[in-house]
C-alpha cells in the first residue's frame, strides 16, 4: 500500500464536511483533484470509502471504520511533529523532578498544570520527598534536579541556585497554654516539649531541653494537632484544615524567625535545557 498522509487527510476531511466540493473549497483546491485523490486511495486500500449513490459524501460502512484509523495515524503524525519541533527549539524531552514534600502545594500544582498546558509533549516524572530524599533522587539519577528547603550545606557533587523564601511561624495546639502568653518568651517555650525537624543529623535550634524530632514538616504539625508540642513550621502546612484541631500561630518576637530558604540543585556538569530553566523561573515567581 502506498497511501500518504495527505490522502488521509482529504479523507477525514471529505467525511467530516459531507461533500467533495466543500472538502475541495476547504483546501483550496479543484473537485476533481480531491474526487481523484480519494479515488486512488480507494483503489491503493481496495475498498470504496464512500457511497457515491448518495446525494452527500457518506462513508460505506469499511470507510466508517477506517475512518477512525485515519484519525488516529493524522494525530500521531501531528504530535511527532509538535514533538520535533519542541526538541528542535532546545526542550528536554523528558524532566523527571524531585520536589520536597513540604513545599506550598498550591505553587506545585499551579507549575505541574502550567507545565501540561506548555510542554504537552514533555515526559514529567517527579518524586516527592524530605528535604534529603529528594536530593538524594538527584544523586542517584533518578530526577535530574530537585526543589527543596535548604537544610545546611550540600554535597560538592551539586550545583544550587536559592529561588525563593516561605514564611514559618511558631505553633501551639489551640487551647495549649502558650496560647495565654502575649507575648511568648524563651522561657515559655522551655517548659513544654519542641517538636523538630531532623534531618542528615541537622536539628534546629533546641529552646526547650525536652524534643521530639522528626524528618518531615507535615508528621510534626500533625503531631502539633494531637497536643504533644510546640513547633517552628512553614505557615503554610501549619494553616491547612486537615488536622484533628487547628494550630494557632505564636508571638515570639524573640525567635526573631527568618523565612524558609528555598532551592534548586542539580549534579555538577548537567546543564539544564529550555524547559528546566522555564521551569526554575515560573517556580521562582510562584514562591513569590
Amino acid at each position: 500500500m502506498q497511501w500518504t498522509l495527505e490522502q488521509l487527510r482529504q479523507f477525514v476531511l471529505t467525511a467530516d464536511s459531507g461533500s467533495f466540493s466543500e472538502a475541495a473549497r476547504r483546501l483550496g483546491r479543484a473537485q476533481s483533484a480531491v474526487s481523484t485523490a480519494i479515488g486512488i486511495l480507494e483503489a491503493d486500500l481496495g475498498l470504496e470509502l464512500f457511497d457515491r449513490s448518495r446525494r452527500n459524501a457518506q462513508p460505506t460502512d469499511a470507510g466508517a471504520l477506517l475512518l477512525l484509523e485515519a484519525r488516529e495515524l493524522l494525530r500521531q503524525a501531528q504530535s511527532l511533529d509538535q514533538r520535533a519541533l519542541s526538541l528542535s527549539a532546545g526542550n528536554e524531552a523528558r524532566l523527571a523532578l524531585a520536589l520536597d514534600e513540604a513545599l506550598p502545594y498550591s505553587a506545585v500544582n499551579t507549575l505541574v498544570r502550567e507545565i501540561g498546558e506548555r510542554y504537552p509533549d514533555l515526559e514529567l516524572t517527579l518524586l516527592n520527598g524530605t528535604a534529603t530524599e529528594v536530593a538524594e533522587y538527584v544523586e542517584q539519577q533518578r530526577a535530574q534536579m530537585a526543589i527543596h528547603f535548604v537544610r545546611g550545606p550540600i554535597s560538592a557533587r551539586f550545583d544550587q541556585r536559592h529561588i525563593g523564601t516561605v514564611a514559618q511561624g511558631l505553633f501551639a495546639p489551640g487551647g495549649h497554654a502558650l496560647t495565654q502568653c502575649h507575648p511568648v518568651q524563651r522561657t515559655d517555650l522551655a517548659r513544654f516539649r519542641q517538636l523538630i525537624l531532623h534531618a542528615d543529623d541537622i536539628d534546629e535550634t533546641a529552646f526547650s531541653p525536652k524534643v521530639w524530632r522528626s524528618d518531615s514538616f507535615y508528621s510534626l504539625a500533625q503531631m502539633v494537632a494531637d497536643d504533644l508540642g510546640w513547633a517552628i513550621l512553614p505557615v503554610h502546612i501549619a494553616t491547612e484544615e486537615s488536622y484533628r484541631q487547628p494550630l494557632q500561630q505564636l508571638d515570639c518576637p524573640a525567635l526573631g524567625l527568618p523565612r524558609l530558604s528555598v532551592r534548586v540543585l542539580w549534579c555538577q556538569g548537567w546543564q539544564p535545557g529550555a524547559t528546566a530553566q522555564w521551569v526554575l523561573a515560573r517556580f521562582t515567581q510562584l514562591l513569590r
